[in-house]
């Protein structure tokens, strides 16, 4: 039996331009500059102001304003609201920059090249070679990865020619064009199907009597394994040679390329972009002084053309063209002005969130030295500035700033902490920075094991489990004892 039953529930629903905001909030510099462009081109009622006009602007006073009209008309909105509004209120220009802030240009370099696919099918073409087994070389060559290896097995390659093309071959086959043609072409390793076989390819394209390269070529047509788990002795053992050999072997295998195809572009255009940092930090009398950089927002306003229509329309009461104009208008400066206030409250956020964090992390700013990091979460700096934590999250978010000290990524400053020996909190950053040192200093033929690092930082005060080593080893990309042993 259907009942029919009434409910009043409270729920909270996030406004388009709620939505619109938290999106450009967490755009950088570079990108909040393309939103920007966007929305100019979109919406004819917003305009950029030079400086010469934004001077002009400022210098008006409220009578100059009303004196440039005064009519109104009946209709669902008030024209007066647009054209007669205080114009300072759809300024983004703020007292947060200071006279001295660099300006940082938005450089973007478009380069052109030639993709790895077609580098390989210019050289197959012009290679002496039949038309079926072209078209073999082809097919594997349009097989090949972005790195220039070929990852596929041999079998699939040979059903597919059969079912795709009309070929039927056979496995023999296959590999011998693939070894004899598409593994001749440069770059050298291209068509490798392993890390072994693309270095192999490499060294025996350098036709020469120095003994490094033929024992280099040696070890790693026989003995690679061994060289990959750097068991050094076993390859001492098995030449039979010095030390001093075996680190010129090495030499030359680490100039070889893993990745023969990192050269190429992967698309015929690519964008290569800068850093643009999105705050500016200054050091002045030990005070960190933190402001937005000043590319971040030009200033905008209403654009004049719009007014001038509106004006006309609030001369003419009768025609339909105009109202249904100034309609159409209306819809647009809403926009505009929600955009200007919009871009207002970025800014602002933004503000507040790199004063705190710069409020928080002052040792750091002061010194540069990354020991002086102070644990600091997410957490933290919503509970100065009074947003969210996800609002925090977004500001930070691919965000960098410009210090004394270089270039800085905000999210690096966030850290969890722990307690030392002396009860005291500290960054696991700081962690982190004592078990690099202690690496780096760390005598290569006998790196330290986990359980080393655990007592080399147990002296400094730091009770971590090894298992905490091992982490904070990873993420530092540091890899085991083992892998870091050298001659």
């Amino acid at each position: 039996m259907l009942k029919q039953n009434l409910q009043m529930r409270l729920g909270q629903k996030l406004a388009p331009q709620q939505i619109q905001l938290m999106k450009l909030i967490q755009l950088h510099t570079l990108e909040f500059e393309e939103e920007l462009e966007r929305e100019l081109e979109e919406n004819p009622a917003l305009e950029k102001v030079t400086d010469e006009n934004s001077e002009e602007e400022y210098s008006k006073t409220d009578e100059e304003y009303e004196s440039e009209g005064n009519e109104s008309i009946e209709t669902d909105f008030d024209v007066d609201e647009y054209l007669y509004d205080d114009e300072p209120s759809y300024k983004t220009a703020s007292s947060n920059y200071s006279a001295d802030d660099e300006e940082f240009d938005n450089q973007s370099l478009l380069t052109e090249g030639q993709s790895l696919y077609d580098y390989l099918l210019e050289q197959i073409r012009l290679s002496n070679i039949d038309d079926e087994d072209l078209k073999i070389a082809e097919y594997i060559i349009g097989n090949l990865d972005t790195d220039g290896y070929l990852r596929r097995e041999i079998k699939s390659i040979v059903d597919d020619l059969a079912f795709s093309q009309g070929i039927y071959t056979t496995i023999e086959k296959v590999t011998d064009i693939l070894e004899n043609y598409v593994q001749k072409l440069d770059p050298p390793g291209v068509g490798a199907r392993d890390l072994r076989e693309c270095l192999l390819l490499q060294i025996e394209k350098k036709v020469s009597s120095n003994p490094s390269i033929i024992l280099a070529g040696n070890i790693l047509r026989n003995q690679f394994e061994a060289l990959a788990n750097k068991h050094y002795n076993k390859i001492l053992q098995k030449y039979d040679i010095e030390e001093e050999d075996l680190k010129d072997a090495l030499d030359e295998i680490s100039r070889l390329s893993p990745k023969v195809g990192g050269n190429f572009d992967t698309q015929t255009i690519t964008i290569n972009q800068e850093i643009i940092p999105d705050f500016v930090i200054q050091i002045k009398d030990n005070q960190v002084i933190p402001s937005l950089n000043n590319k971040n927002a030009p200033t905008l306003r209403v654009s004049e053309e719009y007014k001038e229509i509106l004006t006309t329309y609030s001369h003419d009461k009768k025609s339909a063209e105009h109202k249904q104009a100034a309609l159409f208008i209306k819809q647009k400066l809403d926009a505009a002005k929600w955009y200007i206030d919009a871009i207002n409250q970025r800014q602002n956020t933004l503000l507040q969130t790199i004063t705190a964090i710069v409020k928080l992390q002052k040792d750091y700013f002061l010194s540069g030295d990354e020991k002086n990091i102070k644990p600091m979460i997410l957490k933290d700096v919503a509970d100065i500035t009074g947003f969210d934590i996800s609002t925090i999250s977004r500001v930070v978010k691919s965000k960098y700033a410009d210090t004394p000290n270089g270039i800085v990524y905000l999210k690096n400053l966030f850290s969890d902490s722990l307690t030392n020996d002396d009860g005291e909190e500290v960054s696991t950053k700081e962690i982190k920075q004592h078990l690099q040192e202690a690496i780096d200093k760390e005598n290569k033929r006998k790196p330290y094991t986990d359980d080393a690092l655990v007592g080399i930082l147990k002296e400094k005060g730091y009770n971590i489990a090894r298992r905490t080593i091992a982490k904070y080893r990873e993420q530092l990309n540091i890899p085991v004892a083992r892998l870091r042993k050298e001659l």
